[in-house]
């Protein structure tokens, strides 16, 4: 994961308490991701507008996501994955690009 962001760093950005953002992980309404090794989550950069709150086009694919029954690390490792057979993209710059139907399908076919 290129840029991750730090509870503790969101919860700045956000005016929102850590345990607020932990529990938004949980109730897979943000995506993190654990690193092996740490006791940390990390939150993908790209799931945040300009505004530091989370895309709508994200908060759609989450809720699809929570529907069926993914877990936070779960959609965080789909949204990884390549987006076609060619080319460098993955789901996540679908996602962030606004081409929220191919995620969905993703999602739905996870």
């Amino acid at each position: 994961m290129d840029e991750a962001l730090s509870g503790s760093w969101l919860s700045t950005k956000l005016g929102v308490d850590t345990v607020k953002i932990n529990a938004m992980r949980r109730a897979g309404e943000l995506v993190a991701v654990r690193p092996a090794g740490s006791q940390e989550w990390l939150f993908p950069a790209w799931q945040f507008g300009p505004d530091g709150h989370v895309r709508p086009e994200v908060e759609r694919a989450l809720a699809a996501a929570r529907a069926r029954g993914l877990r936070s690390e779960q959609v965080g490792a789909l949204l990884e994955r390549r987006s076609g057979i060619t080319g460098g993209e993955r789901l996540r710059d679908d996602l962030v690009a606004g081409r929220i139907d191919h995620v969905l399908a993703a999602i739905s076919a996870a």
